[in-house]
């Protein structure tokens, strides 16, 4: 019985009545105040009919009396501070330490099933620091939502066809010179990158020509021949001609290899990953045949639009005037397939905020299709990541490529852990992959603790830090644990129970109320689609073990029970620290 349930049955014999479930309402005790727990009185005065101070006196001198749980009360205002005997966390670590799977949910075939798209790239350019955010929300989300007790789907739409690769396309026929990820010893996806920079470069020089000659920016654009040729290339790819889709299949297949090697170090998957060119048609087909119902309208040009003002989106074009297709349309005809492959009760679209129009039309659009499951769409909308010299462009090539920055990281992980002689007993093979496990850990973390739907600017050099609120800190506390127990040369796992019979200091009590929070962390992280949450609380977790370990000794300890339970307490604190970053995407050094 939790305390929640012992508190209920204590007030039903006090007020002789039943006590509702939700009256119960207890939050931990803020850290001005004398406690642990705190039960809220505003819920209760309708069954106790007396005022507030002295329901809360009434409430904390009955629990002091019938429970041994409970050693110690006092009331400020609506708010009842109740603090707990060392025996209540004893016993409390002892259930975290006997449960493998602590606060995990069980998922059965029963369990509802949510698809996750993230990633979304395009085949014109290589993975970027905002890919990289949007890839770790999607994969740490799916992790959370998959410890609350549902089957996920990791779910990849990939942009491999429109204009943009066109243009990429015909930058490589043009400038390339038959140039190739082999003779240039480039990955693909960094390869065709260049192209499209080099698509708008050209482009650029050639409207300033033409604005040079006399004519409008306005004019000049519709004037270009690179664009012209852009859209033939276009034109030609939907119409199935042989020498673009050969061009388009040999392009995309470098970029395809390039992103997968991306992914693989990133440490993230996908269930399943579908094709804007295998879908694209089956959204055309859906635009037509709402053009045909007369829930879309043609425009004089031929082009094919929806009417969306009466919800304050204006029009928005699904079919251009010589039948290609936009985002939009791929978007429908890839929301039919996923629900045709699979009973989705929801699916989530990890998009930036940038994307909020188009995810509110692709809605509305499917639900004037007659889709029942336009209802169950979400699309969580997370804020843009920039660097300390501001905001990121593709087209003038001023992103900073995803293996750019993950290599920099691991360098910088080097420099540092050699400059502080961390891992002086390492071999040289566990060396490297503790780098490659801080430097991970480090960007991880860093993007991962900040609230996904605010803004942020990334800093390479303060995410490595070993100190503070950072992925390395916490990975050191991990192994600083794990350098503990080895030295106990005490079988952990095979204790089953810690005696109470032991006073615990307020350090302990600490953590071991933090650790037993676990549960509601998590699901509190699941209900609001937020990795935030977990990765601050794993950092207090942290923060809370290091002032203990400086302030008590464990191997030192000379009674055993007390060195017994502190090292059990060792062992939990890194079990769930490891789970907390298990759900993060993180991994964490036996070593370091």
């Amino acid at each position: 019985m939790n305390i929640q349930e012992l508190i209920q049955k204590d007030l039903k014999r006090l007020y002789a009545r039943e006590i509702p479930e939700s009256s119960i309402q207890l939050q931990k005790t803020k850290k001005e105040f004398e406690g642990n727990l705190t039960l809220i009185i505003f819920p209760l005065l309708k069954i106790s009919k007396k005022d507030i101070e002295q329901t809360a006196m009434e409430i904390g001198e009955y629990l002091l009396k019938n429970q041994s749980i409970i050693i110690g009360y006092n009331a400020i205002k609506g708010f009842l501070n109740l603090t707990l005997s060392s025996t209540y966390w004893i016993n409390s670590l002892n259930t975290i330490h006997r449960t493998k799977n602590y606060g995990m949910k069980k998922i059965t075939n029963n369990s509802p099933l949510i698809m996750i798209e993230y990633s979304s790239p395009n085949t014109n350019k290589p993975l970027h620091l905002g890919h990289i955010r949007n890839i770790l929300l999607g994969y740490s989300i799916s992790e959370i939502l998959k410890a609350t007790g549902n089957q996920i789907v990791k779910t990849n739409i990939v942009n491999d066809r429109g204009i943009h690769i066109c243009k990429s396309m015909l930058a490589w026929k043009k400038w390339g010179n038959g140039e190739t990820p082999n003779s240039s010893g480039k990955k693909g996806d960094h390869l065709i990158g260049e192209y499209y920079v080099k698509f708008n470069q050209e482009y650029k020089k050639e409207i300033l020509t033409m604005e040079a000659s006399g004519l409008t920016p306005k004019e000049a654009e519709e004037k270009s021949l690179l664009m012209f040729e852009a859209r033939e290339m276009l034109r030609k790819w939907e119409t199935g001609d042989p020498e673009t889709i050969h061009l388009w299949k040999i392009t995309n297949n470098w970029v395809h290899i390039g992103f997968k090697e991306t992914y693989k170090t990133l440490g993230v998957d996908f269930d399943k990953i579908y094709y804007e060119s295998q879908t694209y048609l089956e959204g055309k087909k859906k635009i037509l045949e709402g053009f045909e119902k007369g829930i879309f309208y043609k425009k004089e040009d031929g082009s094919i639009w929806a009417n969306l003002a009466s919800n304050g989106l204006g029009e928005k074009l699904l079919l251009r005037s010589d039948g290609t297709s936009v985002y939009i349309t791929q978007d429908i005809g890839t929301a039919k397939l996923r629900f045709d492959d699979y009973s989705i009760n929801k699916m989530i679209y990890i998009a930036g905020n940038e994307q909020n129009y188009h995810f509110q039309a692709l809605s509305l659009l499917l639900d004037k299709l007659g889709f029942e499951f336009s209802k169950n769409l979400i699309h969580f909308s997370y804020g843009m990541v920039e660097l300390p010299e501001g905001k990121m462009k593709s087209r003038e090539g001023t992103v900073v490529d995803a293996d750019d920055l993950i290599e920099e990281m691991i360098q910088t992980a080097k420099e540092i852990s050699n400059k502080l002689g961390k891992l002086g007993k390492c071999t040289d093979k566990e060396t490297n992959e503790v780098y490659k496990i801080i430097s991970m850990g480090a960007l991880k973390y860093f993007i991962l603790k900040v609230d996904p739907r605010k803004n942020m600017t990334f800093n390479p050099k303060e995410s490595i830090d070993f100190n503070g609120n950072t992925g390395p800190f916490i990975q050191y506390t991990y192994a600083r644990i794990k350098s503990i127990l080895k030295k106990s040369n005490i079988k952990i796992q095979c204790i089953k129970s810690i005696s109470t019979n032991i006073f615990l200091n307020e350090k302990e009590k600490n953590i071991i109320q933090l650790l037993s929070d676990f549960p509601t962390i998590v699901q509190e992280a699941a209900d609001n689609f937020d990795p935030s949450i977990i990765a601050n609380y794993t950092f207090c977790i942290a923060k809370e073990y290091n002032q203990f370990y400086h302030n008590y000794s464990i191997l030192k300890e000379e009674n055993e029970d007390i060195q017994k339970f502190r090292l059990i307490l060792s062992y939990n604190t890194s079990k769930i620290i490891k789970m907390s970053f298990k759900l993060l995407g993180i991994n964490v050094p036996e070593r370091m």
